[in-house]
């Protein structure tokens, strides 16, 4: 049961994100699932199933592209699991690894209440940062139509979720809002040493960015 579980709701996940084009796709849900996978190796203790399940699950239905609606995922994680005959223990231990996932703001807490939810986390934050966080950053940006930069937009430290989810200021200011700052905000040791050149590399590419912007390169 344990593996077919997987198995379907990784074919389920590939089959609803093929062709999505705004760096919420199934390559980052696959990254997202055996990130966690590997991290939960090295901080041994969590459900592997709860794991993998969340880890899975965690974008079925993200607030961006459903309104600003929080819940959305998790009541499609509970009908995806419930139509596969998971118990009710199971569905509400994924559910609220999926409600304790996201970033809501540089000035807003993400406490985790599980190994569980701390592995997920941290492995969806890794996928925000370096090379491939950078591209993602900005086939998101070119997904809402906003500007690569804009010196007269200054970044902004949102102090609640509501503040957050209203943002749609250039991409760049992205990094200073959040992507430079998920390094600190990991629960694990092992995504902290994965983070690392991570985010040496985001800050290299920040700099160059801005210089290129401003004709001093």
């Amino acid at each position: 049961m344990t593996n077919d579980l997987i198995a379907a709701t990784a074919a389920h996940m590939e089959h609803l994100f093929a062709g999505e084009g705004s760096g919420h796709d199934w390559a980052h849900i696959r990254r997202v699932w055996l990130m966690a996978r590997r991290l939960a190796i090295a901080e041994p203790g969590a459900d592997p199933l709860v794991t993998e399940l969340a880890a899975l699950l965690h974008d079925i239905a993200d607030w961006k592209f459903h309104d600003g609606d929080y819940e959305a995922g998790p009541r499609a994680a509970r009908a995806w699991l419930a139509s596969q005959g998971a118990s009710e223990d199971l569905i509400q231990r994924v559910e609220t690894v999926i409600r304790e996932v996201s970033f809501k703001g540089l000035g807003v807490a993400t406490p985790v209440s599980s190994l569980e939810a701390a592995l997920v986390q941290d492995a969806d934050r890794l996928d925000a940062i370096g090379a491939i966080g950078i591209a993602r950053a900005f086939a998101y940006g070119g997904h809402k139509g906003r500007a690569l930069h804009d010196p007269a937009v200054p970044p902004v430290t949102h102090d609640s979720f509501a503040s957050y989810q209203k943002n749609t200021a250039p991409t760049i200011n992205h990094f200073y809002e959040k992507l430079l700052h998920l390094k600190d905000r990991l629960n694990t040791d092992s995504a902290r040493a994965v983070a690392a050149e991570r985010h040496a590399f985001m800050e290299t590419y920040v700099a160059r960015f801005l210089a290129e912007w401003d004709g001093v390169d």
